[in-house]
This record gives C-alpha cells, structure tokens and sequence, in this order.
C-alpha cells in the first residue's frame, strides 16, 4: 500500500506568514492526499494544480473532481514558475525538487498520514483554515459524522485479515484498521498481535481461520505473481471482501465510503 508524506515533513524552509485575512489564491498540492483534501474544500479558482496523479482512479478517490486541473510532477522549477502562495505535500523521500523548494520562502502545511478518523477530521479543519474555508471544512466535518452515526454496526464481530499483495497483513494503528473498527470488524492482527505490516504465509492464515479476508479491488481477479497467495486454493473458502486501493491510501473524506462500504459487504455475507 502506497504511503505519502508531506511537503513540510521535507522542507526547513521558514514559513512565510501571511495575513490572517488573506485567502491563497494559487495553491499547489504535489501529493494524492493533499490533492484529495484540497478539491474537498477549496473553490475550484483557488487551486493551481495537482500531484500527476490526482487523476488516477486507483491512488485518488477524487480523480473525477481532478480532471482538469493542471498537474505537476517534482519539477522544481516547474513548481516556481507557477509562484503558487501555499504549496501542500511533496513525493516520498528528499529530491533536487525538495531541496530547490527548500530554498524558497513558501507558506507550507504539514499533513503527516493521517491513520485514524480523528487524524482525518483534524486535517480537514487543518486545510479549511489554511486555505481561508473553515467552513467548508466544518460542513465536510458534520457530513461524515453523520454518515458514519447512520450506519449500523455490525455486531457478533466477524474476524477479518486485510490481505494483500506477497501475503502482507494490515495490523493495529493503521488507517484500515480504524475503518475496520469503526465498521465493527474484528482485525486478525490485533488477535495474533501483530505489527503495523507482518507478512503471514498461506499456512498460518489457514490456522487462523478469519471469517472473511479484506482485499484491494484490484486484486479480486485473476492472479499475478504478487496476488497468488490471495488465491491459494487453501482459501478459496474463505468470503472475500473489496474495497478500492484509492479509498485505503489516504486518510480524507472517502473514509465514510470505505466503512460503509465494508458493513454492507459484511451484512451480505451474513445473509448467505
């Protein structure tokens, strides 16, 4: 699973204040996860561009709201020649493009990945003031909490193993495991006490017997050699369940989509 960090995690650079009353009017975000925040809540007119992959269905679960925008890779001076007044996020690790930007004088807001929904509503408000709507944010906010206060919970708590490529389990303090939570779903790794990321072979999945395996869309078809052991015929019997990789990469508003969509799936096969 993909993992993103901000632009402010990279750069020293000194923030350059602006008025309290001033509204960035060409903000740049150069990540999926800024970029999903930024089309959440700001006015189209505000944003100067997206991370490359903004349009991408399987890294964005705002790809459609992406198209039309324009984006922008690590291009440093690509980045400068826009004169953006508040730059968000920038690709994993340090490059020329982060150390040239560091140089520069930008209004930067740090958004470490946010691993819960508490993470998530904090980084809404967090963005809504920074780019002058702290409204909006608040609307986004009082949404998702009603939606996920109208969901039923499951209850009896099936044990699910998010599953993923080369036989890797999702463990405790990780975004999927607080969705898994907040849908009621008993994480097999917090049973067994595992580790953020722990790789478990076919044979000890078999011996733990969860109730359902929890898998990327992408993954659900025919097997390649990274999701063969997702369809070993030793768990063929166990019940699958879907979500899309985009709405696990990021902790953002689809949040409310990934636990809904994983109690409807559960409800289903409980009806079986």
């Amino acid at each position: 699973m993909l993992r993103y960090l901000s632009l402010a995690m990279i750069l020293a650079a000194p923030v350059a204040a602006q008025p309290a009353a001033a509204k960035p009017q060409r903000i740049i975000s150069l990540n999926p996860c800024s970029d999903q925040l930024v089309l959440a809540l700001a006015d189209p007119a505000q944003i100067a561009g997206l991370s490359r992959h903004a349009a991408n269905p399987q890294l964005s679960a705002a790809a459609d709201k992406a198209r039309g925008f324009r984006r922008f890779g690590t291009n440093a001076e690509e980045v400068l020649a826009a004169k953006p007044d508040l730059v968000l996020g920038l690709p994993f690790g340090s490059s020329p493009a982060a150390q040239a930007l560091a140089k520069q004088h930008y209004a930067t807001l740090d958004l470490p990945p946010a691993n819960n929904f508490a993470d998530i509503t904090a980084q809404i408000r967090q963005v809504g003031a920074a780019i002058g709507q702290p409204q909006r944010a608040e609307a986004v906010v009082a949404g998702m909490e009603h939606d996920l206060a109208s969901l039923p919970r499951l209850h009896g708590g099936l044990v699910a193993a998010y599953y993923q490529r080369r036989g890797f389990l999702t463990g405790t303090g990780t975004l999927v495991d607080d969705m898994m939570l907040r849908a009621g779903l008993d994480n097999l790794a917090r049973r067994l006490n595992k580790p953020v990321l722990a790789r478990l072979s076919v044979e000890e999945m078999v011996a733990a017997r969860p109730d359902v395996i929890i898998m990327e869309s992408a993954n659900r078809n025919a097997p390649d050699q990274g999701t063969e052991m997702l369809h070993h015929p030793a768990l063929r019997s166990i019940p699958r369940i879907t979500l899309p990789e985009a709405w696990t990469v990021c902790g953002g508003p689809a949040y409310g989509l990934a636990v809904r969509s994983l109690v409807v799936q559960a409800q289903g096969l409980r009806r079986r």
